[in-house]
């Protein structure tokens, strides 16, 4: 009989800093202690970075341990999400393991999630209610996500040339990089290059690339034709 543990974290921040790392792997050690079962060190697979969404088996660590399991062997996580995406995937693994001869014990579930058919009842509920929690959150995140675009609220990643971000989190116009836009298309209708109208803006404190000034340019001019198409068709946009 061989003993295994396996950890997870889903960022990289996460997997640096190595806190949640080491709390569950000092769970599984705790909980062999309680339980008088050798969990040797170099057993607890660790994956770092890795989102809970990608089936246990399509982890590189996970496929890995899978294929190291035999008859006999435990496999022991802190809980159930750290192992399994869903509860498809938590059922179908947990079972094809204990038909190898695996068992598969979850802190948060208590222990051995797949000795009987009680445990196996539990295993299903709370997977079934862990999938509902991760999508209950994932919706929450997305309205308000949305609600904050609708609201012109900045979401992160690199601001967009022309704008700034108030202390309110919103973005508002840039005087003087809409007058930078202003100048790089009507640099562009001489027909300059953009290579040459990225070194020319860069020369005025404007840092930008060649292909920056190509997605400024496009993005000013679909804003101009959207204008235009409202202030023809106002009808269309009540």
């Amino acid at each position: 009989m061989a003993i295994y543990g396996y950890t997870r974290v889903s960022t990289t921040k996460q997997s640096e800093e190595g806190l949640s790392l080491e709390v569950q792997k000092r769970q599984i050690e705790a909980y062999c202690q309680q339980q008088a079962i050798p969990l040797v060190l170099e057993s607890v697979y660790v994956e770092e970075a890795v989102s809970g969404s990608k089936p246990l088996l399509e982890r590189k660590e996970g496929s890995e341990l899978n294929k190291t399991l035999k008859s006999g062997d435990i496999l022991i996580a802190s809980k159930l999400d750290r192992l399994f995406r869903s509860a498809v995937d938590a059922l179908t693994v947990t079972e094809d393991l204990r038909k190898r001869g695996v068992a598969v014990h979850l802190l948060d579930l208590g222990g051995d999630v797949a000795g009987n058919g009680m445990a196996k009842l539990f295993l299903t509920i709370s997977a079934a209610f862990a999938e509902a929690e991760r999508d209950r959150i994932r919706e929450r995140i997305i309205n308000v996500k949305d609600d904050q675009k609708k609201q012109g609220k900045y979401l992160g990643g690199k601001k967009p040339f022309g704008y700034s971000i108030d202390e309110n989190g919103s973005l508002v116009s840039d005087e003087e990089e809409q007058k930078a836009i202003v100048a790089m298309v009507e640099i562009r209708k001489s027909g300059t290059s953009l290579r040459k109208i990225a070194e020319f803006m860069n020369i005025q404190g404007f840092d930008v690339s060649h292909s920056g000034v190509k997605k400024i340019i496009n993005g000013y001019e679909v804003r101009e034709e959207l204008k235009k198409h409202k202030e023809e068709y106002p009808e269309n946009y009540i």
